[in-house]
């Protein structure tokens, strides 16, 4: 049996507010991220859609700087473009 001090924890991945666990190796990662924009490419059919594009981004940006760099700036350009959509606002919903 394992030790669980000597596990690693497996990267969390958030989106919209949501933390997702990825994979906890880096192949396993890239496949994930990979196989997402894939099938996001066809996303005018049933099922898949192109929402996974960016979600195959985010998985990608855990490891790859490029990914994380677009991540980052389109986070950016949510926060200036709508200031309460991220969570930068006030939590009460009064202002």
């Amino acid at each position: 049996m394992k030790d669980a001090s000597k596990t690693t924890p497996r990267p969390l991945f958030s989106l919209f507010g949501r933390s997702f666990s990825t994979p906890r190796s880096k192949p396993g990662r890239l496949v994930l991220g990979w196989a997402l924009i894939a099938a996001g490419t066809v996303g005018f059919l049933p099922v898949v859609g192109f929402w996974m594009i960016p979600l195959g981004l985010g998985v990608l940006s855990i490891d790859i700087p490029l990914a994380r760099r677009w991540r980052r700036r389109f986070i950016s350009w949510v926060g200036r473009r709508w200031p309460n959509a991220i969570g930068s606002g006030s939590s009460s919903g009064k202002d």
